[in-house]
């Protein structure tokens, strides 16, 4: 695994001349402790990545592989999903407090300014699904 990299370990699951699918199991934290049978708080998602078949990649379904993917695209997508609505919710809510008395208007406008957000990026999904892209490295 390189520097510049983010990757993950998973199982393959499907394989069609276009797309490979990859299963990737995301663990909480607590998820290695002896207790977590017990606690109720450990869990484990199953994500599925899509990615570009490579033909002649040997790869089969049930093979254990590492997806990759370049770490600026990661932050890239953490200042899109996360930062960047943080942002339009602090400007809403404090240039609508001037504006407004009624905290619960405020409040509906400023989740109405974020969903709005949510909704050009679900709008842009093609164009930006173009710019990520996930690769495969035989484990």
């Amino acid at each position: 695994m390189k520097k510049d990299e983010i990757s993950h370990v998973g199982k393959i699951i499907a394989i069609t001349p276009e797309v490979t699918t990859v299963e990737i199991i995301s663990e909480s934290a607590c998820s290695q402790c002896h207790a977590r049978g017990l606690c109720g708080a450990s869990e484990e998602v199953a994500k599925h990545i899509r990615v570009r078949t490579v033909p002649d990649s040997g790869n089969a379904v049930g093979d254990t592989v590492r997806v990759c993917l370049k770490k600026s695209l990661g932050m890239k997508a953490v200042m899109l999903s996360y930062v960047i609505p943080v942002i339009i919710l602090m400007i809403f809510v404090v240039s609508l407090s001037v504006l407004f008395e009624s905290d619960w208007l405020v409040g509906l406008v400023t989740l109405a300014g974020v969903a709005a957000y949510y909704g050009i990026l679900y709008l842009m999904r093609d164009r930006l699904d173009g710019e990520y892209e996930f690769y495969i490295i035989n484990n």
